[in-house]
């Protein structure tokens, strides 16, 4: 017999033979300020619950369902659902289904059970992904959708906790969590294991600690396994019960009284106390991990009996019979009733529309523009109070960094939802000076200095940007984000895409990277591939070569995140940030005048720059590849060569009519990458003119495939002046 069957008919004969278990430590509803009325909605939305999970498995096996991670043992969680608030936000783990259920009874209007099973279906007419996934989520119910998440969503619920206490502090209104919300987040025992659980317990453990708000629930829902590990017994409530900034809550939530009493205190302490919980839960996993799996391959008998003894529905009956307030035949009555009304549904959500068309697929990658308040206009005695003695300084051509940290300044006294947070960004203005003062300006709620975890610092800003903000966290180099790039794909990137354009992160993610760097070197700080942000659907990446450039693209930048709720990622070549100097020194060719506000032509997202009208070569490339090329161009132009240099710019992604539309007439094209040969921009440019410009010959350079070396080899796999223009002379011949 099918394992949901077997334990659908011991429910049943346990409700006939009025065979329900004892609750000898559970508390009293009373006790706990549990009424008839309350427990009775919760029981019926844990019975609504397992009867959808059925429903799920016999939609697979007429191929008509396509989702049976259940929520069966799990549904205390729907108490605690009823010990929250809507507007406190909860990020879920996908056995939830009880939480949402019965998060819609507290606000009516709702159609709960049809919006599932049109999950269920993957219809285009799910409310939440529009058919793209069968998630837990409701943009009324404040549940932002995950997907199959392991941990991945805890730093941006630690995140969105903080984002509270920030816009208190700031006086910020009319935000999508009130003053006196909290946050749930949830997970099972074995994700607690993950790295990233882990950090996000630290993080808000760490933040707590210094006594800064951080109103959130981990609720960890304890079934004792992850697929087919055993979890070691007694390891949840070592690792959690003394561990510090954290209060640990423990409760049955095979019980639902003792499930809401524990959800009671637990949210009752992290909005009096503005401190996290840690709420150890225990569940039971009943049927297996998904329909897929067997659990009889790898447990025993026994043990699978033993669990479903636990049965909450089982315990639940048991409350109601205890308190007279329904007869195992009444529950049975009710169960069968739900199971009827679904099965009815059902039928008629999977003939509703299905998505049927690439175009349909993709409709939400990226977010809907929305209407945003207008950005302050500082008068210029603002301004000049604010630079200070950098005013004195701004008639005066500057180098990247310089000009790239003014144009911070100005964006944050333009836009009060702008916080810039990562490690050394404070006081000490990061490792390159580039956020030089924005503390001393803006203070610790706006320029906030985190711990050293990259999965944190796009956390923070991820749950930030739920509640409002738009954040700009800074990644100190470009190859620590590998530590953390599934923020930015499996988190940041799909969250409009799953919630058909409900819910969305926008921000700019500043980083520091690629290569040439003098004196400092070595792969972990001279990474030179871009790869990893080109291969996500939706973001944008930006890469200036020069410092009014840069000033140009970062204002572009924040009016993506700020009107078209854009996630970027702009990157900063470090090498080029304190250099001034083109083609010998003194020349300062590579500074340039520090542009104010609504001064100075802007750069749109795609707009190419072009160097030079020249017919015989057209070199195309970036960063600092645009830099060493146009030391390369001088050298052709001495020896006759009519040459352009174009410079992308935007990496992700690639305007191509305005790309080739920049190479115009040039007989001949020359990418320059100086990101490695495999995976790189010049891959996608090469096929890009092939289709687009048949008649034009073509070549490209790229850095090899390599780590880059420290010391004075950190160039030799690299693109240079000289091996630039020996390419350009090959291709000419």
């Amino acid at each position: 017999m099918d394992a949901a069957q077997a334990v659908h008919e011991k429910f049943l004969a346990a409700l006939a033979g009025r065979n329900l278990p004892g609750r000898p430590d559970a508390p009293d509803p009373a006790a706990i300020g549990l009424s008839r009325s309350d427990a009775t909605d919760i029981f019926l939305s844990q019975l609504t619950s397992r009867q959808m999970d059925r429903l799920s498995r016999h939609l697979q096996a007429r191929g008509e369902g396509f989702y049976t991670i259940g929520s069966s043992g799990h549904e205390g969680n729907a108490a605690v659902a009823a010990a929250l608030r809507v507007t406190d936000m909860a990020f879920l783990h996908y056995r939830s289904n009880a939480f949402q259920l019965h998060r819609a009874r507290q606000l009516p209007g709702g159609t709960p059970t049809w919006d599932m099973l049109l999950s269920f279906a993957a219809s285009s007419e799910d409310p939440i992904s529009g058919g793209r996934h069968k998630v837990i989520g409701s943009k009324p119910l404040a549940i932002p959708p995950q997907t199959s998440t392991i941990a991945s969503h805890l730093p941006k619920a630690v995140g969105a906790a903080f984002s509270i206490g920030i816009a208190r502090r700031l006086g910020m209104k009319e935000l999508p969590l009130p003053d006196d919300a909290i946050v749930l987040t949830s997970f099972g025992d074995a994700s607690a294991n993950h790295s990233t659980a882990q950090g996000a317990f630290n993080t808000a453990g760490w933040t707590a600690f210094q006594g800064s708000p951080m109103p959130l629930i981990f609720l960890c829902e304890d079934n004792g396994i992850g697929i087919s590990t055993r979890t070691p017994t007694g390891w949840i409530e070592a690792q959690f019960r003394h561990r510090a900034g954290l209060h640990y809550i423990q409760c049955d939530g095979t019980d639902l009284a003792s499930a809401y009493a524990g959800a009671k205190e637990a949210a009752d302490y992290a909005r009096r106390t503005r401190k996290p919980v840690f709420l150890h839960m225990a569940t039971v996993r009943l049927y297996g991990h998904a329909g897929s799996d067997v659990q009889g391959a790898y447990l025993p008998k026994a043990l699978i009996e033993s669990d479903e003894a636990r049965d909450p529905l089982l315990k639940g009956a048991a409350l109601m019979a205890e308190q007279g307030w329904m007869s195992p035949a009444e529950v049975a009555d009710a169960y069968e009733e739900i199971g009827a009304t679904l099965a009815r549904q059902a039928e008629a959500a999977i003939r509703r529309p299905k998505i049927t068309t690439p175009a349909h697929v993709m409709a939400s990658l990226v977010p809907p523009k929305r209407d945003v308040v207008r950005a302050n206009s500082p008068a210029a005695e603002d301004r000049k109070a604010m630079f200070g003695s950098d005013a004195g300084q701004m008639d005066k051509p500057m180098h990247m960094a310089r000009l790239l940290s003014w144009a911070l300044a100005d964006l944050m006294l333009a836009h009060k939802e702008i916080a810039v947070m990562g490690e050394d960004v404070g006081p000490k203005g990061g490792v390159y000076n580039v956020t030089a003062k924005l503390h001393q300006r803006f203070g610790s709620a706006r320029v906030i200095n985190t711990l050293l975890d990259e999965q944190a610092i796009l956390g923070l800003a991820i749950g930030m940007a739920h509640n409002g903000f738009v954040p700009m966290p800074e990644i100190q180099f470009l190859a620590y984000v590998h530590n953390a790039e599934d923020q930015i794909r499996g988190e940041a990137a799909t969250l409009s895409f799953f919630s058909d354009g409900q819910y969305t992160n926008p921000m700019v993610i500043r980083i520091a990277g690629l290569g040439y760097q003098k004196g400092f070197g070595g792969h972990f700080h001279n990474d030179n591939s871009l790869a990893v942000f080109r291969d996500i659907p939706g973001v944008i990446l930006a890469v200036p070569s020069n410092g009014r450039d840069a000033v140009a693209m970062l204002r572009e930048c924040v009016r993506l995140a700020r009107e078209e709720q854009r996630v970027v990622v702009f990157v900063e070549p470090i090498a080029l940030y304190m250099t001034r100097d083109l083609h010998e020194e003194g020349d300062g060719l590579w500074t340039s005048l520090y542009e104010a506000p609504g001064e100075g032509a802007p750069i749109r997202l795609g707009d190419v720059g072009v160097h030079g009208q020249g017919t015989d070569l057209a070199i195309v490339t970036y960063g600092n590849g645009y830099y060493l090329s146009r030391q390369a161009e001088k050298l052709l132009a001495a020896d006759g060569v009519k040459a352009r240099v174009i410079d992308l710019r935007w990496l992700g992604p690639v305007d191509e009519d305005k790309l080739v539309a920049a190479v115009g007439d040039a007989k001949r094209i020359l990418i320059v990458d100086e990101c490695r040969i495999t995976g790189s921009q010049s891959e996608a440019l090469m096929a890009t003119f092939v289709e687009r410009t048949p008649d034009k010959k073509l070549a490209r350079i790229a850095a090899d495939d390599s780590f880059i070396p420290l010391g004075r080899a950190a160039t030799l796999t690299l693109p240079s002046r000289d091996s630039i223009y020996a390419a350009a002379k090959e291709l000419l011949a």
